[in-house]
């Protein structure tokens, strides 16, 4: 198991970490607030028990029918009962559904004790109203057989803070944790680059060297009469040595993008590398009928275009074939490079594109990363698998938007 695997297995773990404990967390606080309701239910079955008592006093005595008068102790603290409530909204009414008495609502026009409710508090009241009579916040009060009194309650600002709470801090707790990952993975990406930019850098340094050396014998080589064709071939080899010096020297600088035909830079790797890879392996390019004019820098396309040629041939083991397609369609210009190859899993079209994810024995893992580096940022394009399946190979895309005149 790779790092890549590792990873992705890790990821999994901590995000079923995180939603038992983000599920643990919403159970706990819906305990609360389940709680807190009977709480303040059990508290309005006492206020409504007051009331109950105070109006059947209130009733016999303008009735004058002769019944035990509460002393003044216990008047006193029923009345204190209905005052204590300072937090939860009540309405009572009569059995007509008659506004008797509010507490706690945020009327909408200041309320004077002596004169009774304005016409904008009452209608904001019976507003109210309804909609309790829609819910399950009723309490009936008795207080004969032929006289009944309903009290209605909303919950309490608490209550409904409470129960909004959760979702408030389970939104904080992912904001937070989405600003944590993006800074790690800019963290990280930045650390990367620092490291492919000094790699690059000192490759193309060390190669400089030799390189030149390389030449100056060549030009010694041809002055001695070496057969002029090996000379030839000699050569192609040290310019292409300086190619690539000159491609490493590019990455970590914005490379200038100029006007270039795809089909012709595809084609010129593409003739290169047939000449370098098995005979057994049968290689096809199908150019488009007509050019595609995209911005590119081309020794850098050329590079990605060499690395998945190679490993179409390393997927394939020595034999097998190789088709490469360019292409429009829309806006955008494409290549394709299909081989017969080994094939890739499913679960690993993204992971391919990671550093140091490799399937060789011998091998970095770096080809596919630069490429994708090189294609998704410098030319603003994207490489992705197409299509692939073990045992019947992989198709390797590439998108370039077309030039604006076009």
């Amino acid at each position: 198991m790779n790092i890549y695997e590792l990873r992705r297995y890790g990821t999994w773990i901590i995000l079923t970490v995180a939603v038992v404990m983000v599920g643990f967390f919403l159970y706990v606080s819906n305990r609360l607030v389940n709680d807190l309701t009977v709480q303040e239910r059990e508290r309005m079955e006492v206020w409504a028990g007051a009331t109950r008592q105070i109006a059947r006093v209130t009733s016999f005595a303008d009735d004058d029918t002769d019944v035990s008068m509460p002393d003044a102790d216990d008047l006193e603290f029923l009345l204190s009962i209905l005052a204590g409530n300072h937090t939860i909204p009540v309405l009572l009414t009569d059995a007509a559904g008659n506004i008797i008495d509010q507490r706690n609502f945020d009327l909408p026009e200041p309320v004077d004790s002596l004169a009774p409710l304005s016409d904008a508090n009452m209608a904001y009241l019976r507003d109210k109203l309804h909609a309790l009579q829609q819910g399950h916040n009723i309490i009936q009060i008795v207080i004969s057989p032929d006289n009944s009194q309903y009290l209605y309650y909303d919950d309490s600002k608490l209550l409904k803070r409470l129960g909004f709470y959760p979702y408030i801090q389970l939104l904080v707790m992912l904001a937070f944790i989405g600003v944590v990952y993006y800074a790690l993975t800019s963290t990280k990406r930045a650390e990367q680059n620092k490291v492919w930019v000094g790699l690059s850098k000192e490759t193309a340094h060390q190669l400089g060297t030799p390189i030149s050396s390389l030449m100056a014998w060549m030009e010694l080589l041809e002055s001695l009469g070496v057969d002029a064709e090996t000379v030839a071939e000699m050569n192609k080899d040290v310019n292409r040595l300086s190619t690539i010096a000159s491609r490493f020297s590019k990455i970590g600088s914005r490379p200038q993008m100029e006007p270039d035909d795809l089909n012709a830079v595809v084609m010129h790797a593409g003739v290169y590398m047939s000449t370098r890879i098995s005979r057994r392996i049968k290689f096809t390019l199908e150019p488009s009928a007509s050019p595609v004019p995209v911005n590119m820098s081309a020794p850098l396309f050329e590079w990605v275009m060499e690395n998945l040629i190679k490993n179409a041939v390393d997927a394939m083991e020595g034999t097998g074939s190789i088709t490469v397609t360019v292409g429009t369609e829309g806006n955008k210009g494409y290549v394709t490079v299909a081989d017969t190859g080994k094939g890739i899993s499913r679960k690993n079209f993204k992971t391919i594109f990671n550093p140091g994810y490799t399937t060789k024995t011998r091998g970095w893992g770096l080809g596919l990363t630069l490429a994708k580096r090189i294609i998704d940022q410098y030319h603003r394009g994207s490489i992705y698998v197409k299509d692939s399946e073990p045992g019947r190979g992989t198709t390797f895309r590439i998108d370039l938007p077309l030039s604006q005149n076009t």
